[in-house]
């Protein structure tokens, strides 16, 4: 395919040269120069015509051959003007398709040469004017392709960077899409995990009351049954509230609690009771403890509430334990947490803990990396591991004023002290 391109290429300027050859030869019969055209002069002026027909794939080498058969025509004194569009035809096929600095020094050194011609004949007069013309001819060219070509670089620079700034735009617009898409997973797994397995335990309580054969005690049955359609209410507006994002901004919706928020307390440090009231009412001893002082920024405070609310989840779920302690301690600049249970521990079935996966279990869970993510986000970090007297420790450092510190980490096996 490129060959037969190239052979139909050579074939259409082969016409375009043939024709502008008997263009040439009938202007010069029909208005003679200074000397009328004759064989030899017709033979020049034809055959200066023959290296156009490669002018596309050879524009030097045409160009040179061009002007060295040109050049005894104009110095014999024949129609100046019938060489003129072979001549220029040339020079502008060079011109475009050439290096650009190449392109002016052979302008320059084609000028150069006609110019000592020119005085070496001493022509003047008639013949000197036509000479000077055909100079401002060349010069004029080169200037106008060079400028031609300038034009339309700058032009392409333009277009390349309003596409790349395009892309740019196009690949900023699908990170955000993608990060808020992983904010939007992490807050329905920590809402919905938690809620469903409080909802769970406590279930599973009232059936256990109602099947063991002992009086049921109405009160705490109610209490029970209170508290389980609290949670649902609670997680149903959370939800409502989060999934605001994926709508059409035009939509109305009624309003609901912001995101991150449960009974009206902001899921920030001041929630996490409200997460070990849930735990004890699951059946669990919890200590919550807090050290220090210091107002954390509201960022820190959410990550702070979901990495608790995910630790406790996942002790009500799989560590199997009777008691938990929850410690926030502030110092130094930084927000210290730590959740230790007294359950089973990670492997305590015979299986290894999935990366990411539950403590105790196999599982392939995605809370212990959604902490990290977390903890990420706000420039902290999270280490999970098993403790000293057995259990399993989550801990999270978070900075107070959430400014990212170099060297972030999440995810290392850590043992309690």
């Amino acid at each position: 395919m490129l060959i037969e391109a190239r052979v139909r290429g050579v074939a259409l300027d082969a016409l375009v040269a043939a024709a502008l050859a008997a263009c040439a030869v009938a202007a010069a019969l029909v208005w003679p120069g200074v000397r009328s055209l004759d064989a030899g002069g017709g033979l020049l002026l034809a055959a200066a015509h023959v290296p156009l027909a490669w002018r596309r794939r050879r524009p030097g080498p045409a160009l040179a051959a061009v002007i060295a058969l040109m050049l005894p025509f104009h110095l014999l004194q024949y129609q100046h003007h019938a060489a003129v569009p072979a001549e220029v035809l040339a020079l502008f096929t060079f011109a475009v398709m050439g290096r650009r600095v190449r392109t002016v020094l052979f302008g320059t050194a084609a000028v150069l040469l006609v110019c000592a011609v020119l005085f070496s004949m001493g022509t003047s007069g008639r013949s000197g004017l036509e000479q000077i013309g055909v100079i401002e001819a060349v010069v004029g060219v080169v200037v106008g392709v060079q400028s031609w070509r300038v034009h339309r670089a700058r032009m392409a620079a333009v277009t390349e960077r309003a596409e790349r700034a395009e892309r740019t735009r196009e690949e900023e617009a699908r990170r955000r899409v993608a990060e808020e898409r992983l904010r939007i997973a992490r807050d329905l797994h920590d809402l919905l995990a938690h809620s469903i397995t409080v909802i769970g335990v406590r279930a599973g309580a009232a059936a256990h009351a109602v099947h063991s054969g002992r009086p049921v005690d109405r009160a705490e049955l109610a209490g029970t049954l209170d508290a389980i359609a609290a949670t649902c209410r609670d997680a149903r507006a959370e939800v409502r509230a989060t999934l605001q994002v994926l709508r059409d901004p035009d939509t109305p919706e009624t309003p609901g609690p912001p995101p991150g928020t449960r009974l009206g307390v902001p899921a920030g440090v001041a929630g996490i009771p409200e997460l070990a009231e849930a735990a004890r009412a699951a059946g669990l001893r919890v200590v919550l403890e807090e050290r220090g002082a210091g107002a954390e920024a509201p960022e820190v405070g959410i990550v702070a509430y979901r990495i608790v609310q995910e630790a406790l989840t996942n002790v009500v779920k799989h560590a199997r334990a009777r008691a938990v302690q929850v410690v926030l301690d502030r110092r130094d600049g930084a927000l210290l947490i730590t959740v230790a249970d007294d359950g089973r521990g990670p492997g305590a079935d015979g299986a290894p803990a999935a990366k990411g996966g539950p403590a105790g279990t196999g599982g392939t869970g995605f809370g212990i990396v959604g902490m990290a993510e977390r903890a990420r986000s706000v420039g902290g970090t999270v280490e999970t591991g098993p403790g000293a007297d057995g259990g399993f420790v989550v801990r999270a450092l978070l900075p107070l004023d959430a400014s990212p510190p170099d060297g972030l980490g999440a995810g290392k096996r850590i043992s309690a002290k």
